[in-house]
């Protein structure tokens, strides 16, 4: 049958865009240089003697699982984009990445706060020259990282739809984004650092350590918490709420008069990126799947769309 009609008007197509080979360049430099700044900030935090530092370097090794996590997902993505077993593509590896990588940071900011109350029930001596030099060390590369990040683009960048209207959409490489921040959590955290040795070193404030490090435990716990939240946002399809859900109610009004929208569902299959299934029942004869979805279509960001049709002569009486 499929050899005598032309299925490319009702078809369509699975590709959501998956896969940054810049970004992920980026984020593959940013790994390399964070796991060896890490090693030696843990190892002279312990020399040094210095919790501050230590913290810093806890902090950076969640900082490198979390790039670690978003460079697997780009590889994965990429590795099984034509996988029929990804119903709607793989995206979300990059999402279970970043629930994984919270969950990691929330463990980490508790070891934080117990060693930085430890320090401050049994205070030790800090080498503070030393100790400072490998906290400024933390923070040149932070910002390093997060310019070759901020080179691999993707950042904070509107979509602007083709009819007109800015709605304000953030089409963002969220795997990208996810790694952009953990950067920057990463640098405040060694301003931290510096701020609390520079305390002590010149007045003598060793409680300023501690201190310092139960402030960057809070940022690390805060950064945690909000990316649970965005990422079991996805994992759950919780996006009923999401601007476009309105978009696709104010088409369905437009389509023919006696069209009812009696069902919708909406969720995000990639960045920026969404798929709905939307049950109609109308008294228009003349309306058809295909019609909806060319109606839909003015909105690029609904990538794929499933119809079903009730007429009213289908209703029971």
């Amino acid at each position: 049958m499929n050899a005598h009609h032309d299925l490319s008007r009702w078809e369509q197509s699975h590709d959501y865009g998956t896969g940054n080979a810049r970004a992920e360049a980026g984020t593959r430099w940013v790994l390399w240089i964070t796991l060896a700044t890490m090693i030696v900030e843990i190892a002279a935090g312990w020399w040094f003697n210095s919790m501050a530092v230590l913290a810093d370097g806890w902090h950076m090794s969640s900082h490198a699982l979390a790039i670690g996590l978003s460079v697997f997902a780009y590889s994965a993505a990429r590795k099984y984009a034509d996988d029929p077993r990804f119903t709607f593509g793989t995206w979300k590896i990059e999402v279970l990445g970043g629930y994984t990588s919270a969950l990691f940071l929330l463990a980490v900011a508790g070891l934080m706060v117990l060693g930085a109350f430890h320090r401050l029930l049994e205070p030790q001596p800090i080498r503070y020259g030393e100790a400072m030099a490998v906290a400024i060390l933390g923070l040149l590369v932070n910002l390093g990282c997060a310019a070759i990040l901020h080179r691999a683009g993707g950042h904070d960048h509107h979509h602007e739809h083709g009819h007109g209207h800015d709605h304000g959409h953030h089409h963002q490489d969220l795997n990208l984004k996810a790694a952009y921040i953990h950067v920057i959590t990463d640098a405040l955290t060694s301003i931290l650092a510096i701020a609390a040795l520079a305390g002590g070193w010149i007045y003598g404030w060793d409680w300023l350590d501690p201190a310092c490090a139960l402030v960057g435990a809070v940022l690390v716990a805060l950064w945690a918490k909000n990316l649970l939240r965005d990422t079991g946002r996805v994992l759950l399809d919780r996006e009923m709420d999401h601007p476009v859900v309105e978009e696709i109610r104010e088409v369905i009004a437009t389509l023919p008069a006696g069209t009812h929208l009696t069902d919708l569902h909406v969720w995000r299959v990639g960045n920026g990126t969404y798929a709905c299934a939307v049950s109609l029942l109308t008294h228009s004869s003349a309306l058809t799947p295909l019609a909806v979805r060319q109606a839909l279509a003015i909105h690029e960001e609904i990538v794929h769309v499933t119809v079903e049709i009730h007429h009213c002569d289908e209703c029971p009486t």
